[in-house]
């Protein structure tokens, strides 16, 4: 059996020499932004800042060679940093070996990486469509704020044993209260935050970070912060790790639970993140190809100390703009970044590390989405509480179990918009062609004996019960009708469960006078009926294929007409 080609070598095949200049540019311009946040969000994650350089090294060059996407840039990221960080933590202990937390967190790429390998080659994208956009938000923000708050001790220059949102918060006022802030980490940091954020909302071709860092470290060593009391980077070991065969203990599982929510939420926004910018360029989404690169990305990273990693939107941002062609980028701002490993490790040993601490700030701050928690207030009440509860289940229980609450409430949703669908009844509207949602109409006219039910699910056991109150409603309203019409064109399965709930249903009407009919029932759903042998009991004439036959039935029965409400109540009949 011959192997597929690699998405990347397809393209490097079909490579024109006139994309050179623009990759050579948009990688170089790139590798400005991969240096300063990869060591950023590194710590962010409770590793050595060098880590970052190097799982950016390894990822940007898996990618290119198997990833679909011609500009999506990998990297570490600030979204899957706390999780990391809440998965390896734990089990290193407070002030661990910093070398055992490197080796958990290469595991875990590797777990992380496999996983999504095995979702791309069985083709089940569709997990990515676990985190709804309302739960996607309410998680988003409640990871914004965790980060934000646990990155203020070190913008102020001083440190903190806490864990969890609450206890960082008071350890923070605690910390400024004891007087442990360091006024020129403050200021450096604070004024590296104000200029990332000004530039990118007044200069946003200016790549803020790149202008951030590149102040500080002469401010550094023109001021020697170092003396002061201001940490800083130092010089960084030379060249790449030796190539490392992750290891596995006795704390695989903990390592597999927190594998599961990182590829979730990786694999989400790397298919949200590729669906945004294909948009851009008429490109189609290959979902599964997506999760094959990515897999790679991170078991590329995993042999070379490297940690799980995620698309970045704002990085793929800068390639494009930039002038990104293909994933020669990608691999120009690894190359760059490797030969600043092996020539110049001493090139950001002035770095401040609250500035790192800016970039991670500014960074949650754009993962943060007030405008669409505004919107779903606005707009859907019931999707703001599943917001709102994602956003909690993050700040006040942790990372990993936010992901847990955001994942089940996705869950719920989907149940309860399947267990208590959308239910109405239908009229004709004069000067409207067809039937209407008396909700909507609720002057529609109805046939005096006639009720047309629609029910806009699927009928399983999880809403069988609730169809058949429903029915028995609509049976009850008014008069009692003669007919009651199920406008079945929405009903797109029947299991046994329901199966039997309609073969009680239709004895119990029948007993009362009342028939229960069905129009624009789908052919595949029909021919279930008739294998759970329930064409029979219910009626065969009593199945139409629209629903005007099903009306036009029913008048030459009785001989009415359509009547409004007010006509119907007064016994009027047209």
């Amino acid at each position: 059996m011959r192997l597929p080609t690699p998405p990347g070598v397809e393209a490097l095949r079909s490579y024109r020499h006139s994309w050179l200049r623009r990759d050579l540019v948009a990688g170089l311009v790139l590798s400005t932004l991969l240096v300063p946040q990869g060591m950023a969000y590194a710590e962010l994650a409770g590793l050595p800042a060098i880590t970052g350089l190097y799982t950016s090294v390894l990822c940007l060059a898996g990618y290119a060679l198997f990833g679909p996407s011609r500009i999506l840039v990998l990297g570490p990221d600030s979204s899957l940093g706390p999780m990391i960080a809440a998965t390896i933590l734990p089990i290193v202990g407070s002030g661990g070996d910093p070398k055992k937390a490197v080796a958990l967190a290469s595991a875990l790429a590797l777990i992380v990486g496999v996983v999504e390998l095995t979702a791309g080659v069985a083709k089940l994208g569709f997990i990515a469509d676990l985190l709804s956009k309302p739960t996607q938000i309410g998680y988003m923000n409640g990871l914004a704020l965790t980060i934000l708050v646990g990155q203020l001790p070190k913008l102020f220059g001083f440190s903190t044993d806490a864990n969890g949102l609450i206890h960082e918060a008071r350890s923070f006022v605690d910390g400024l209260q004891a007087g442990d802030a360091v006024a020129q980490a403050v200021a450096v940091g604070l004024g590296s935050l104000a200029l990332i954020l000004i530039l990118q909302r007044w200069l946003p071709k200016v790549p803020g970070v790149l202008a951030a860092v590149v102040v500080a470290i002469v401010a550094s060593a023109g001021f020697s912060l170092a003396d002061h009391g201001v940490s800083v980077v130092g010089t960084l070991p030379k060249g790449l790790p030796p190539l490392t065969l992750p290891s596995f203990s006795s704390d695989l599982p903990l390592l597999i639970a927190g594998a599961l929510g990182i590829a979730l939420v990786s694999l989400t926004d790397t298919i949200s993140t590729a669906s945004a910018f294909a948009a851009r360029t008429g490109q189609e989404v290959n979902g599964d190809g997506e999760m094959v690169g990515i897999g790679v990305a991170n078991v590329a990273a995993s042999f070379f100390q490297g940690f799980p990693v995620s698309t970045s939107g704002s990085r793929t941002a800068v390639a494009e703009q930039s002038g990104a062609k293909t994933q020669v980028t990608g691999l120009v701002g690894a190359g760059a970044i490797l030969l600043m490993l092996l020539l110049v490790p001493g090139l950001l040993r002035n770095l401040p590390q609250p500035v790192l601490a800016a970039v991670v700030i500014a960074a949650s701050l754009s993962l943060a989405d007030l405008a669409g928690t505004t919107r779903l207030w606005q707009q859907r009440r019931v999707e703001f509480l599943l917001s709102l509860t994602a956003f909690l289940g993050v700040a006040l229980l942790g990372v990993l179990p936010g992901i847990a609450v955001a994942v089940g409430l996705s869950i719920l949703n989907v149940f309860r918009r399947a267990w208590w669908p959308y239910q109405t009844t239908l009229g004709r509207v004069p000067g409207m062609s067809g039937l209407h949602d008396r909700g909507l109409h609720p002057d529609a006219e109805e046939l005096p004996g006639l009720a047309i039910f629609r029910f806009d699910a699927p009928l399983f056991f999880a809403n069988a019960r609730t169809f058949r109150d429903q029915i028995r409603r609509v049976a009850r309203t008014g008069s009692r009708p003669l007919w009651i019409v199920v406008a079945a064109e929405p009903i797109t399965d029947v299991d046994t469960t329901a199966a039997d709930m309609l073969s009680e249903l239709d004895e119990e009407l029948n007993a009362a006078g009342t028939s229960l009919v069905f129009a624009e029932l789908k052919e595949p759903v029909r021919a279930k009926l008739e294998r759970y042998e329930l064409i029979g009991p219910l009626d065969p004439a009593h199945f139409f294929p629209t629903l005007d036959a099903a009306v036009d039935a029913f008048r030459e029965l009785t001989g009415v007409g359509w009547a409004s409400p007010a006509e119907e109540v007064s016994g009027a009949v047209t």
